[in-house]
């Protein structure tokens, strides 16, 4: 049997930003990814971009190595940007090597891959935020006739089935397909739910400039209010460059169809909250608070305040019920939950949503087990790509009791 130091599980920013510090401590290891490096971003859609300037990808000794740092980068070059941070220090990455399950041991732990055995004093977590598809309550009433997909399984508006589209989830994902989808000329209905929007610029500065510098990615869970952890992301669109805002608003102008939360299906009949109003109103209020935080980050660093869009305002009557007939398939954008569990599945060591118990990436509950790049780990930016590096320093200090000084 193989044995390590410490082995990580997953080949994205967050593994390989570890592998970084833990390659200059000389401290053995190596990285398990079931597919290739940035697997999970390789995995999304085919015209998926980051939502997050470039100027922001910061993985700890390599910064953007691009022409265009106030872009976006497409699928494929955020890729392409993880596999040269890789080569750039040779971190000991074994792509197909997929992890069935862990079990704890008195030394460490025994780790069963599809390449076999290994063993290690330390295992690191470090397969991204989320793992699991969520799907709604209700979700289990949709017809069969009707082709159900996961956002892992959308790719692109040609790869639908024909018909009309039923999307369920209006977080980042679902309304940037819905876009894509209404701009490619097919028929999108979008169930929507509570979730905020804000402006893509401020003062022709980007919306993550002033984030920054008012200390929004420096919260931490236990500042915020309850259920903040599986809150939606802001409405923000890397696509068209930035440019343009992305909104309830927008997405009615370019033809989607709004509805209210969906509820169940009886039959072929669709059944939606009639809440869309307060869902749109809700976004105001958040772009308010945005609206807020910004003007008092501006007096407080000497910028001038910004102007600000106004409030986004909503046509017609939504529909409650929605015959299926005409629909090809419904699109499932709810996000994902953890699954760190089925690798593990330690009594106590997950909370009720199935998060780790954790201080600064180290296990509450289990010896020698860690964890990168959770959200929230240590605050709002740990599962970005802008503040996983921080958070891989940490960890990499803690594990190897290293000066973090060493890590500079």
């Amino acid at each position: 049997m193989e044995q390590f130091e410490t082995i990580i599980i997953g080949g994205g920013q967050a593994g390989l930003s570890l592998s970084y510090f833990l390659t200059k401590l000389n401290s053995g290891h190596v990285i398990l990814e079931k597919g290739d490096i940035g697997q999970g971003w390789a995995d999304r859609w085919d015209d998926f971009c980051l939502v997050t300037p470039n100027w922001s990808v910061r993985m700890p000794g390599y910064p953007y190595q691009g022409d265009d740092p106030d872009g976006f980068m497409p699928r494929n070059e955020i890729v392409a940007h993880l596999k040269a941070y890789a080569d750039s220090f040779g971190a000991p990455v074994r792509s197909g090597v997929e992890v069935a399950s862990c079990a704890k041991t008195d030394e460490g732990f025994v780790v069963r891959t599809s390449a076999g055995d290994m063993s290690s004093r330390n295992l690191v977590m470090a397969n991204g935020a989320f793992q699991k598809p969520y799907l709604p309550n209700g979700a289990e009433t949709l017809p069969d006739t009707l082709t159900q997909l996961t956002l892992g399984d959308y790719k692109s508006p040609g790869a639908l089935p024909d018909g009309n589209i039923l999307i369920i989830g209006s977080g980042q994902s679902g309304v940037q397909i819905s876009e894509e989808l209404a701009m490619a000329g097919r028929p999108v209905t979008l169930a929507c739910g509570r979730v905020g929007w804000a402006q893509r610029r401020y003062g022709g500065k980007d919306i993550v400039w002033w984030a920054e510098r008012a200390g929004f990615y420096d919260h931490r869970l236990a500042d915020l209010p309850d259920g903040a952890r599986l809150a939606g992301n802001v409405l923000l669109s890397g696509h068209h460059g930035g440019t343009q805002d992305i909104n309830f608003e927008t997405l009615q102008g370019q033809g989607v169809e709004l509805v209210g939360r969906f509820l169940s299906c009886d039959g072929q009949v669709a059944q939606f909250a009639d809440d869309l109003d307060a869902s749109n109103q809700f976004s105001n209020d958040r772009f308010n608070d945005i609206r807020n935080l910004f003007s008092a980050t501006a007096e407080k660093i000497g910028e001038a305040v910004p102007e600000f869009s106004g409030k986004t305002k909503l046509k017609g009557t939504p529909r409650t019920e929605i015959d299926l007939t005409d629909y090809g398939a419904a699109l499932f954008t709810g996000g994902f939950r953890p699954g760190y569990d089925s690798l593990l599945p330690t009594r106590g060591a997950y909370d009720n949503q199935g998060f780790p118990l954790q201080t600064d990436g180290k296990s509450d509950v289990v010896p020698g087990l860690w964890f990168l790049g959770t959200h929230f780990l240590r605050n709002r930016g740990s599962s970005l790509l802008l503040g996983v590096g921080k958070d891989a320093e940490v960890v990499a200090a803690a594990l190897t009791g290293k000066p973090a000084d060493q890590l500079g």
